[in-house]
């Protein structure tokens, strides 16, 4: 065995891996196109047509309402704005409870909210790292409207099972499938099983338009109150002949021309996006298979994981080594990563200190719901010492790259002996 970069010896790369850049000539000619037009944004906020924006905006969401098969899809600016769009939709009122995984970007947990909604976050699944189902259906409550699951890393959450819980508790189902762009559970794609799916098309993900998203639906009031949310909820009302409740206020959550024209061309190519990743993930599972104290993702029957991130389960007893030194020898092996993902969403100061909006902490005041610490055992202990993350979306990685990043983590862990003995000349 070759001696660790850590301890002296060459690391098994030894140069930072390239971007992965999605971004080719047919994006750069449809961006041209729409330059050529004059017409950067078709959307207006008065009666008519162009209420529900402009010829490439409703080619885009004709296009991606045909790929996942829905009725509806209704194109935003931001995932983020797609999910505050989505509680308005449901309606939500203050003190309405909204079950949240404690595990996601904040976006998840702060877009209840807005509408004075009141996140319950619930623990995850240890293994896919989603909304554990027992945990959800124990937080339910009669002020509960809403259940948000995150199809976090690119793998589906017990969406099905989930769905029908809501059917049968007269609750919505949002999924957040930011991450999951073409996963599926049981051949249905993620973010088509909620009431309402809602899509990210941030730079970091497998497809994008350097900022955006798309909210979906089967639901045809769910549709037309997302279109309303995303322009300022003014006149399509009054164009239509609806009636529409009065706490429907609008946002400008509207997406470009020259967006929309890129995100035509991501969709027609999201395969080639995202197969890679997987395989590139498939291929670092392999390599650690047989490693006792690495587990890697597991990929539930049915299911198929996108692997926004790849993320290795770290068991330091049976190791012999703590996660900062494997992780510290895997860096100098030139093995990109990040440890711990983020904290519990109940530990940031909006829910910690009930502080949200406003100056008396509103909509904490219509709730008696407190966070702390040891809410969400499983969360706070993948976090604080289990979580070890790689993101294939990230870099552009060849076939010989892919070797050599299993190399390396090979390499630390066939390492480990010796890992240990340098913890014992280091300790303080």
């Amino acid at each position: 065995m070759s001696t660790l970069a850590l301890l002296g010896g060459a690391p098994i790369i030894d140069k930072p891996l390239p971007p992965y850049r999605s971004i080719g000539n047919a994006e750069k000619a449809a961006v041209a196109a729409v330059l050529d037009s004059g017409c950067l944004s078709g959307f207006f906020g008065s009666p008519g047509p162009e209420f529900l924006g402009g010829p490439k905006i409703r080619e885009f969401e004709a296009l991606w309402a045909e790929r996942y098969g829905v009725r509806h899809a209704v194109t935003v600016n931001a995932n983020t704005s797609g999910l505050v769009a989505a509680m308005g939709a449901i309606a939500l009122s203050p003190g309405d409870e909204v079950i949240v995984p404690a595990w996601t970007m904040s976006a998840t947990a702060m877009a209840p909210l807005v509408y004075g909604g009141i996140p319950v976050f619930v623990d995850i699944e240890d293994d896919t790292f989603c909304l554990d189902l027992e945990a959800v259906e124990a937080a339910i409550t009669a002020r509960t409207r809403a259940i948000f699951a995150v199809n976090l890393f690119g793998h589906p959450a017990r969406l099905a099972a989930l769905r029908k819980l809501a059917d049968a508790r007269g609750l919505y189902l949002v999924e957040d499938n930011a991450q999951a762009p073409l996963a599926a559970e049981n051949g249905r794609a993620t973010g088509t099983i909620g009431h309402i799916g809602v899509f990210s098309l941030n730079y970091h993900k497998h497809i994008h338009t350097g900022e955006g998203g798309v909210c979906v639906t089967d639901d045809d009031d769910l549709a037309f109150r997302l279109q309303m949310i995303r322009n300022h909820a003014e006149n399509l009302a009054e164009h239509a002949g609806i009636e529409v409740p009065v706490n429907l206020i609008g946002f400008n959550f509207r997406m470009t021309e020259m967006s929309a024209a890129v995100g035509i061309e991501q969709l027609k190519r999201a395969e080639e996006h995202v197969r890679p990743r997987e395989m590139l993930a498939a291929a670092l599972s392999a390599a650690i298979a047989d490693c006792t104290g690495l587990t890697p993702p597991r990929v539930r029957k049915g299911c198929r994981h996108n692997y926004y991130v790849w993320m290795l389960r770290y068991d330091a007893a049976a190791m012999g080594i703590s996660r900062a030194t494997f992780s510290k020898a895997l860096a100098a092996e030139g093995f990109p990563h990040a440890v711990g993902y983020l904290r519990p969403l109940y530990m940031l100061p909006a829910f910690r200190k009930r502080i949200a909006i406003g100056r008396e902490g509103w909509p904490f005041t219509l709730s008696d719901r407190r966070y702390h610490e040891g809410l969400c055992p499983v969360v706070e202990r993948l976090h604080s010492d289990e979580a070890l993350l790689f993101e294939p979306c990230a870099h552009a990685v060849d076939s010989e790259t892919t070797e050599r990043l299993c190399a390396a983590l090979r390499k630390v862990y066939d390492g480990r002996h010796d890992l240990a003995a340098y913890d014992r000349r280091n300790e303080p």
